[in-house]
């Protein structure tokens, strides 16, 4: 297994921007503050999408950049990549400073509070950008979802809550988020077994440490889901490398061949 990490997790960008009308006033509220997303249409015709939230202090970019470096995009013409980039808001754990972050996080402790009312907005701003792909003409098994830290645990919360099956989830260095509130809170779990997962995680992650990881697994996995995959890479950080971006590539094109 390779060990070579390159870091994803970038330095904040503080600006400010909207995206589009949304449903809900928390919803409104959190789109007029949100960063244009990054939006790589396909090259072919279009019939897949990928959606890839950043972690916190980041923007949707940078991971753009990410898939690019591995040849991800190239890989897979039909499909179109949106990188969104969260709004702007005071982190507490940061001592109030302001940064990209898809919702408030108070500290690193297993036990502490969450920001549930954040996090379930943003799971519904993840589930209305799958919900425009979906009027768009493109299929739900035929979307992946996925994110880095506070990112993926946006993308599973969504996944898990969303009214559709999707094509797969990619969670990288991430968590469960409202963890307890499951599984009473998944949505058509019946119809969601087989909805294929890849968690990925560093042994050496100091902020969301393996054994949280390793909880969120025995979480999903007592749900019942069928295809999930939880992969572990030696003397990675709270970063990426290059052979869990080889096994997102993977997964990819496994979950999302492309339909003639």
């Amino acid at each position: 297994m390779g060990n070579t990490c390159s870091t994803t997790w970038l330095a904040n960008h503080c600006l400010n921007s909207s995206r589009t009308s949304l449903q809900s006033e928390d919803e409104n509220n959190l789109s007029k503050n949100m960063i244009e997303s990054t939006i790589i249409p396909a090259c072919d015709k279009h019939t897949a999408t990928i959606i890839f939230l950043h972690g916190l202090g980041d923007v949707g970019g940078s991971w753009y950049d990410a898939f690019k470096t591995c040849r991800i995009i190239k890989s897979m013409p039909y499909v179109k990549f949106i990188f969104p980039t969260a709004p702007v808001r005071k982190v507490t754990l940061n001592m109030g400073m302001p940064m990209t972050s898809w919702f408030d996080i108070l500290g690193l402790e297993q036990d502490v509070k969450e920001d549930q009312e954040g996090i379930e907005t943003s799971s519904m701003l993840l589930n209305n950008l799958i919900e425009e792909e979906i009027q768009n003409g493109i299929s739900p098994e035929c979307i992946i979802i996925g994110g880095f830290s506070m990112g993926g645990a946006i993308a599973l919360h969504a996944a898990l809550t969303s009214s559709y099956t999707l094509g797969g989830v990619i969670a990288l260095s991430t968590w469960l988020p409202l963890s307890t509130t499951f599984p009473q809170a998944l949505v058509s779990g019946d119809k969601k077994i087989n909805l294929p997962i890849l968690q990925c995680h560093g042994d050496e992650d100091p902020l969301v440490q393996l054994k949280w990881a390793r909880l969120t697994e025995q979480r999903i996995k007592s749900m019942g889901f069928k295809q999930y995959a939880f992969r572990e890479y030696k003397n990675m950080g709270h970063a990426s490398c290059d052979r869990e971006m080889k096994d997102v590539s993977s997964f990819i094109l496994q979950h999302l061949s492309k339909v003639e």
